[in-house]
C-alpha cells in the first residue's frame, strides 16, 4: 500500500551491513590509509551512499576506532572469554596471532598503515595506538612475571626491555613482510624472535657480543682519536 510504513531493518541485518562497512574500511584505510582513504570509496564498495556510511557510524573518525576495535578482537575471538591469556599462553599466542596474520595481509596492512600515520599530529587513532601499546607492554610484562614466579625466580630487571622488544619484532616484521612476502617467512621469523626474547629473560646467559653498547659509547672513537 502507498501509505504503509516501510518496516525497519532487522538487527542482525543491519549488524551484517555493519561488518561489511568495517571489511570495506579496512581495505580502503589499509591502501590509502586513513586520510587518503575516503568515506565515498568505502560506500561505493558496499554500495551505499556517503550518508548511509554516516547512518552507522556517525563520523569517518568513529569509522576508523570502530575498525581498530575490530582488529583487535578478531584477534582474541577463538580465546575464552575473548581475552588475551597469561603467562606462558600468552607468548603461545603471540606466536599464534603471527601464524595466523600470514593469511590475512589486508588486516596487516590497515594495522600497519594505521599505526604508523597514527605519529602524526592530531590523528584520530593516536589515544587508541598509546594506549594499546601500553596496555600490551604490561600484559607481556606480567606475563613474564608469572612464569618466572611459577618458576621460583625473580623477575629479571629485562622484562621492560623484553616486553616491548617482542612488540616491537612482531610490528616490525609486518612491515618487512608487506613489503617483501617471499623473502620474509611472518609466522616463523616472529616464532624465532618471540622465542629467543623469553629465552633470554628466563634463561639469562653472557652476551655473544661482548659488553654493552653502553659502554661501546663510552669508548673513544677511532675517529676522534
Amino acid at each position: 500500500m502507498a501509505g504503509q510504513r516501510r518496516q525497519p531493518r532487522s538487527r542482525p541485518e543491519t549488524l551484517a551491513k555493519r561488518r561489511d562497512i568495517l571489511d570495506a574500511a579496512v581495505e580502503i584505510f589499509g591502501s590509502k590509509g586513513f586520510t587518503g582513504g575516503t568515506l565515498q570509496e568505502i560506500a561505493d564498495q558496499v554500495g551505499m551512499t556517503h550518508a548511509g556510511i554516516l547512518h552507522h557510524f556517525g563520523s569517518k573518525h568513529e569509522l576508523l576506532l570502530e575498525v581498530l576495535q575490530h582488529r583487535d578482537e578478531t584477534d582474541v575471538a577463538d580465546l575464552d572469554e575473548q581475552h588475551i591469556p597469561d603467562g606462558l599462553a600468552l607468548f603461545r599466542h603471540l606466536v599464534r596471532t603471527a601464524f595466523v596474520n600470514a593469511h590475512r595481509a589486508g588486516i596487516v596492512q590497515a594495522y600497519v598503515v594505521l599505526s604508523a600515520e597514527s605519529v602524526t599530529d592530531d590523528h584520530p587513532g593516536r589515544d587508541f595506538f598509546e594506549k594499546r601499546y601500553q596496555t600490551l607492554r604490561a600484559e607481556v610484562a606480567h606475563a613474564f612475571e608469572v612464569v618466572c614466579a611459577e618458576r621460583g625466580i625473580t623477575a629479571p630487571d629485562t622484562v621492560g626491555y623484553a616486553s616491548t622488544s617482542i612488540l616491537a619484532v612482531m610490528d616490525g616484521l609486518q612491515v618487512q613482510w608487506l613489503l617483501a612476502p617471499d623473502a620474509v617467512d611472518l609466522a616463523h621469523a616472529s616464532e624465532f624472535a618471540i622465542e629467543a626474547i623469553v629465552s633470554a629473560v628466563l634463561s639469562p646467559s653472557p652476551s655473544p657480543l661482548g659488553g654493552t653498547a653502553d659502554e661501546d659509547a663510552d669508548q673513544p672513537s677511532r675517529s676522534t682519536v
